[in-house]
């Protein structure tokens, strides 16, 4: 187990692959803008 190790996160980082352990940086972080309730406590 290493870097030799296909199934380890340091294994595909030597490798340069990708999958579960390793996925693919999105470019762009699309975040849904938070709403606030009008009917939320106040006081």
């Amino acid at each position: 187990m290493g870097k030799g190790d296909k199934k380890t996160k340091r294994g595909k980082i030597n490798i340069g692959s990708h999958g579960k352990l390793r996925p693919r940086r999105k470019k762009f972080n699309v975040r849904p803008t938070p709403v606030k309730d009008a009917q939320t406590k106040e006081g």
